[in-house]
């Protein structure tokens, strides 16, 4: 069902909501030694939503490649593709599409991996979620491998040891009021935003001027919270690829200080017409000043001002699980007011089996 593919200049890659299919994503990741790709797709809107007319739906789709070894390689599709068919027929599509675009990929390319952005198909269903309205997740990888499969040719989805990009996220809609954002907030966030603004707390935009002091709360936030650390040229990165006239992504660098004392920051990035909440930090110091909650407030703000429809904020636990590692973030994001929303995550589709089930191996060993 899939009409046609044709590989595009990755800076032709139209502008959109999601911001790791953007040419700009594609820049900060060929610093980090992919290999960026970018395709258009033409399938039948059948596909997506049957017993529709039989139009052609055309779309972009940015790939990463990646070196595995010095004879393998893989390709990685960041929260992709963006066209979302309705669930009977995702696995169909997926496959079709590794089967159409696999002549475009190196030939030692071992397996193509989505991180899909689609709603996870266990996230409405009444089964999957306890007494007090958490979901508990999907079921094991096999029962979700034999429901995705289903209506495929050659069965060869996977469910990918683990995800890359986050899978659990809160949406704001922007299309609301302020007032109606704020009511829309557990107590405890209104409270904390206009106690931070009463105490003294001041919000600025920043450059790159700003960003060794950024660099400094960030990287005690990450030790504070055993989070990865990237380094400091990649977050410099992130300022030198946007490009708004082309790629739709405008960053700002947000700093939360009070005296000049910077206590909180974080990336906002604008994609189209959504805002998202990329990186943030704080200093361990004056916590009650509450400086994070008026810097996201902010943000929050400034996204609405962009013309931006909604709020992403990149990244939550799935549930309110207190031992999940990320409890004490999704309690922060929640308190905002926003939807949860689940990911399907990351799939692959073996293309040489043998090599996949080695390089399964070694990554779930870590």
């Amino acid at each position: 069902m899939i009409c046609e593919v044709e590989q595009k200049a990755v800076e032709e890659i139209r502008p959109t909501n999601i911001l790791p299919q953007t040419p700009f994503w594609a820049r900060i990741k060929n610093e980090q030694g992919f290999v960026p790709k970018g395709f258009q797709i033409q399938i039948s809107s059948d596909l997506l939503t049957p017993n529709e007319s039989d139009e052609k739906i055309e779309d972009d789709l940015l790939i990463l490649i990646r070196d595995l070894s010095l004879n393998s390689c893989f390709a990685y599709v960041p929260y992709g593709p963006k066209l979302e068919p309705e669930a009977q027929n995702q696995g169909k599509f997926l496959e079709e599409l590794s089967e159409v675009i696999r002549p475009y990929l190196p030939a030692n390319c071992v397996f193509i991996r989505y991180d899909l952005m689609w709603e996870n198909q266990w996230a409405n269903e009444d089964s999957y979620f306890d007494e007090l309205g958490n979901w508990l997740g999907p079921p094991t990888a096999t029962t979700q491998e034999f429901r995705v499969n289903f209506n495929t040719t050659n069965w060869n989805l996977r469910k990918s040891a683990g995800d890359v990009l986050p899978k659990n996220t809160f949406f704001l809609d922007l299309k609301k009021d302020e007032e109606d954002l704020l009511s829309n907030m557990r107590f405890n966030t209104r409270y904390n935003i206009r106690k931070a603004f009463q105490k003294g707390i001041e919000v600025r935009e920043s450059g790159l001027e700003m960003l060794d002091d950024w660099y400094r709360i960030y990287s005690e936030t990450a030790a504070r919270n055993q989070m990865v650390l990237h380094d400091k040229e990649y977050f410099s990165s992130i300022f030198n690829h946007q490009d708004e006239s082309r790629s739709g992504v405008k960053v700002r660098l947000l700093s939360a200080t009070y005296n000049d004392e910077l206590l909180a920051s974080m990336f906002l990035v604008l994609s189209r017409k959504r805002g998202i909440y990329l990186y943030g930090a704080s200093s361990s110091k004056r916590r009650n000043m509450m400086a994070s909650y008026a810097l996201q407030w902010e943000a929050i703000k400034r996204a609405k001002i962009n013309n931006c429809v909604e709020y992403d904020m990149f990244g939550c636990a799935p549930n309110l699980n207190p031992k999940h590692p990320l409890h004490g973030v999704h309690i922060y994001k929640k308190g905002f007011g926003g939807n949860l929303f689940h990911r399907m995550g990351c799939w692959d589709y073996p293309f040489q089996k043998k090599e996949y089930e080695n390089f399964r191996i070694a990554e779930q060993l870590g």
